[in-house]
């Protein structure tokens, strides 16, 4: 068993967030203005270096982000060369996948799709108290929890796992309110960019491969 990709939409339908890490055929880049910037640098449409030339953070810009101890905002120069937080140190990235042939913001389009079609269904069928939280093919099993603001936190895993709908919400009531919906930097429901806190990616990351799912 073993987690795949993890998707976080807006409530204007749009994907702020993307990870994955057991994916053997990744999808490919997003064509320029298919999603918006520092969604994920693994299917940006460019990566364009910094001020200095050095190429971008895996987990995008760090000045988005607040200490998890002190609330306090962390500015970084970007003219003073910074030592890497430990909080922060991530393993070396996997080896090159096969592409899927198909562009991230479509996949996104399509997994977003199935998600609205199943739930419409669901409630036309079985009640608007009815909640759709999984569903499974032969090849992979997707898993939604969605939050009264209205983001869905959609993640796809081996057929054979259990739910990890408590694991979505874990994601949310931890990471997400504490270094995205408490972050003064952020602005939610921009339009304009995903959520680009590179202690949130690292957080999600450490959460899910702490996991016994996670191989």
């Amino acid at each position: 068993m073993t987690i795949y990709s993890l998707y976080i939409y807006d409530r204007h339908c749009t994907c702020v967030y993307y990870h994955d890490w057991h994916r053997t055929r990744r999808p490919k880049a997003a064509v320029e203005g298919g999603i918006l910037p520092g969604v994920s640098h693994v299917v940006a449409p460019s990566q364009s270096p910094d001020t200095q030339g050095r190429p971008g953070s895996p987990y995008g810009s760090p000045r988005n982000t607040l200490s998890s101890n002190t609330g306090i905002v962390i500015a970084v120069n970007e003219m003073t060369p910074q030592t890497p937080s430990p909080l922060l140190q991530t393993p070396p990235p996997p080896p090159a996948l096969s592409s899927t042939g198909l562009p991230f913001d479509e996949e996104a389009k399509l997994v977003y799709g199935v998600v609205l079609s199943l739930r419409n269904m669901i409630k036309k069928l079985a009640g608007r108290e009815e909640q759709f939280v999984n569903y499974r093919t032969s090849s992979y099993k997707m898993h939604l929890y969605e939050t009264t603001s209205g983001y869905k936190f959609v993640m796809l895993s081996d057929p054979g796992t259990d739910s990890l709908r408590f694991i979505l919400r874990q994601i949310y009531i931890g990471p997400f309110l504490e270094y995205v919906v408490r972050n003064p930097l952020i602005s939610m429901d921009s339009k304009e960019r995903g959520v680009d806190n590179e202690y949130f990616r690292a957080s999600v990351d450490r959460l899910i491969r702490g996991l016994s799912v996670f191989p």
